[in-house]
Parts: structure tokens; sequence; C-alpha cells
């Protein structure tokens, strides 16, 4: 199936809402997200964006949407946060739950471990594949 096209597309828009769309006062920032989100928040000092965007690519893959809304990554470079390497989870309204910590935890998630601590919090019951813990 051909996608539309641009004067198909204009053609559905609300009266309000056409014109050119590639003109970009028409863009419109996306509504704050209330689901479930994945924060990364890693030391750029240490050069981990390699690694977190490794992770958030695994993990968006493992968990498409709409289970998981987004995963962001946030680059810290103070003395107080050398060295972190932090992933949380939020779901709705709820308080962040901190998956893990490579400084409480003595490195790097593995992540089989990552997955399944995420799983077992969103999708109990979701099975990893070869993810998962063998009995």
């Amino acid at each position: 199936m051909a996608s539309p096209s641009l004067v198909e597309t204009q053609e559905t828009l609300l009266p309000h809402q056409q014109g050119d769309l590639l003109e970009a006062s028409n863009f419109v920032f996306p509504e704050p997200l209330s689901t479930t989100t994945v924060t990364i928040e890693f030391c750029d000092r240490c050069r981990w964006l390699h690694r977190a965007s490794w992770v958030q690519t695994e993990l968006l893959l493992t968990f498409p949407p709409p289970v998981l809304g987004c995963v962001s990554l946030i680059p810290r470079n103070s003395d107080e946060t050398a060295g972190r390497f932090r992933v949380w989870l939020s779901v709705d309204s709820q308080s962040p739950h901190l998956l893990w910590d490579r400084k409480v935890e003595g490195g790097f998630p593995e992540l089989k471990v990552l997955k399944q601590r995420l799983r077992d919090r969103v999708q109990p019951g979701k099975s990893l594949g070869h993810s998962d813990k063998k009995p």
C-alpha cells in the first residue's frame, strides 16, 4: 500500500492545520509523556554515550511502544556524577524506581539481567527468549 502523498495528507488535516507541512512554524512539540519511561543517566566524562545508547536500543527493541513510551539518555558531567551509570524506570505517576546503579551493583548491567528486571516490573510473564533465566 502506497503512503499518502503530501497533498492527500494536507486534505485530511483540519483547516487550521493546513498549509505547508514542511514549514517549521507549523510543527507542534509532542505532548509530555504520561507513560512508562526508562531514563539512563551516564557519565559523559567517562565516554559512556555509546554504552548508554546501546542499552537504549536493546530496551526499545525488547519492549517496543506502547510498553515503553521512551528511553531517554541524560549525560552527566560534574564531579558529583563522575562514574555514574544508572537506569531508572518511571511508570505513570509512581515514583521512579532504580533498576541499576553501576556503583551499587559493582559494574555495568548485563543486558539479560537488566531486561529481566524491567520485564518483571512492566510485563510480568513476558518471555524474553534466550534472555530468560534457566530453572
